[in-house]
């Protein structure tokens, strides 16, 4: 998605040093450009990366786990996804910049048990004063040739048709809503009231920044948020095991339904739900599938993960790439996003399987994408100990 208070087509953030765009190489827009047959056919090429065992830390922090956060004890695993055998085509797409499966190692740390709430944030904004991006009139040199009766605060906001349509053009079902924010996700009519316990929505990214630093946190690297959601598991295409709906119960908040068009709601939410409705993870952690996306604060490219894969070893603590690049819309500087939302479907995104990676420009929030934090452990000599050295990443400013 990307912030724009004008027409889609000529509306761009201008481009800046921090997050810029840089083309991958010829072999690179191959591999995210032009799927093979085997990945056609929802396969694993036998000469892919496997998943191997998550070896995990055993050593405690000495402090005692914040409220509301659960201790997530990091160490060694296989991250990025395989789509499983018979997976069709759009299940197959949700793969193809999750390749391939690399070892990563991450430290311990702490994370927020769920999505940071409307109530929390209200929090926040009461404390500080804080006015979202989305609460800001655009600046005319961030959106060079818009119509000045254009730039207005707002925001995007998931606007369904009331009938079936193409999915090649997300436009359709996508709209830049004037006055849509945090307190007015669906626009200037909308409000939260009665849904304190949701998550919070329409925020960009440097909200969420701003909030973190507010609480005394951070947020996730991509790394941290994919070993957390694993709950200690290996390779399982979802954050509680193998089957999407075990013994036909609902695990997440996802599109039932014809996508866009209709969402019947069989899983009790047509949109957001409250956190801690559907069971946590083995870490304690909610809604890490479906409900509301998550920025993460990694920079997105897709060839990303061959990167580090040709780097060989194990990736400790990788804080992302330097730059951004997005073939689909190269001027854009997008984030991470991961987790998938109330609006994922195998008919359209099938982002709520694990190792799965969503996008989104960082100066656009939308109302299904949030956040949550995390914050470090104060190492005690157990834990110093029981690290080995590790390849290095170069840390992004």
């Amino acid at each position: 998605m990307i912030r724009k208070p004008v027409n889609a087509i000529v509306a761009v953030p201008a481009a800046s040093e921090d997050g810029h765009d840089t083309p991958p190489s010829e072999s690179a827009k191959a591999d995210t450009e032009k799927p093979d047959a085997m990945r056609r056919e929802g396969q694993s090429s036998k000469n892919e990366p496997a998943f191997q065992l998550t070896v995990l830390n055993t050593a405690k922090p000495s402090s005692t786990t914040p409220e509301e956060m659960s201790w997530i004890p990091g160490g060694e695993f296989s991250m990025g996804a395989q789509a499983p055998a018979g997976t069709n085509d759009v299940g197959m797409k949700a793969t193809y910049d999750s390749r391939p499966i690399h070892r990563v190692y991450v430290d311990g740390f702490y994370m927020d048990k769920t999505d940071v709430t409307n109530a929390e944030f209200a929090k926040f904004v009461k404390a500080t004063g804080y006015v979202t991006v989305a609460e800001r009139k655009p600046r005319a040199e961030d959106y060079p040739g818009a119509p000045p009766e254009n730039l207005v605060a707002g925001s995007v906001v998931f606007t369904p048709p009331d009938h079936p349509v193409s999915l090649d053009n997300y436009f359709q079902w996508w709209r830049y809503v004037p006055g849509a924010d945090w307190k007015h996700p669906q626009g200037p009519n909308s409000n939260i009231a009665g849904k304190e316990d949701y998550p919070v929505v329409q925020i960009a990214y440097e909200d969420a920044q701003a909030y973190a630093k507010w609480a005394g946190k951070r947020l996730p690297t991509e790394a941290e948020w994919e070993f957390a959601a694993r709950g200690g598991l290996t390779g399982k295409p979802y954050v509680w095991g193998d089957e999407f709906r075990p013994h036909q119960h609902w695990m997440a908040n996802t599109h039932e339904g014809h996508f866009p068009d209709t969402n019947t709601g069989e899983d009790g939410y047509v949109g957001t739900s409250p956190v801690k409705h559907f069971a946590p993870n083995n870490y304690g952690l909610y809604d890490m599938a479906g409900n509301v996306w998550q920025w993460t604060s990694d920079w997105y490219r897709p060839d990303y993960y061959k990167q580090l894969s040709a780097q060989g070893g194990v990736t400790r603590n990788p804080q992302g790439p330097d730059s951004s690049w997005d073939p689909s819309e190269p001027r854009h500087k997008k984030k991470v996003h991961r987790g998938g939302s109330y609006l994922c479907t195998d008919q359209y995104c099938s982002r709520y399987m694990l190792g799965t990676r969503g996008k989104g420009d960082a100066d656009t929030g939308t109302n299904h994408l949030g956040f949550r934090c995390v914050r470090n452990a104060a190492p005690n000599a157990s834990m110093a100990s029981a690290r080995e050295p590790q390849k290095q990443v170069s840390k992004k400013s």
